[in-house]
Formats: C-alpha cells, sequence, structure tokens
C-alpha cells in the first residue's frame, strides 16, 4: 500500500521545501526534518507571487490614467494579498 504523502516524501527527497500543519486551524510552518505523521498535514512550500507595480498619472482635476510615459505616481501591490503595499510620488 502507497504511504498517504509518498508523492510529497519523493519531493522532500528531491530537494522541495516542506510545510506542516497539525489541523486545519493552524498555520503551515516550515520543517526541515519531516515526520510524515498521517495526522497531520503536508505540502510542497508554495511560491511566492512577485509584487507588481503600476505607473499612473493623476492630474489635479482626480483624473487617473494607467500611464507608464507620463506617470507621476507609482503604487506596489503585494502579489500574494493584492492590497497595497506602497505609493511613491515619481
Amino acid at each position: 500500500m502507497k504511504h498517504i504523502h509518498a508523492d510529497l516524501i519523493h519531493a522532500w527527497a528531491d530537494g522541495a521545501e516542506i510545510e506542516i500543519r497539525r489541523n486545519t486551524d493552524a498555520p503551515w510552518e516550515k520543517t526541515e526534518a519531516p515526520r510524515w505523521y498521517s495526522e497531520f498535514q503536508y505540502r510542497i512550500k508554495p511560491e511566492l507571487k512577485p509584487n507588481f507595480v503600476r505607473n499612473y498619472q493623476i492630474s489635479k482635476d482626480g483624473t487617473v490614467w494607467l500611464s507608464p510615459s507620463t506617470a507621476n505616481i507609482r503604487l506596489t501591490f503585494d502579489g500574494e494579498t493584492g492590497k497595497l503595499k506602497s505609493a511613491e510620488v515619481l
């Protein structure tokens, strides 16, 4: 019979970073040496999504244009949450 975590065990042996959580309410934690308990959950650590940056031109009347060439403000959004991380006046 195939071990419940067999595919992850093979990925770990090939160098994948493994995360563990003890129940569905617990946060995922990095583990260097997984024990592969059947009652715990394991996963390959997901790759972080990169932040994304948008350049806008905002005019004095409040009009906003997505305009890389005439931008006067740069907004950086978190790649994971989509929330605004920073705003920079250009």
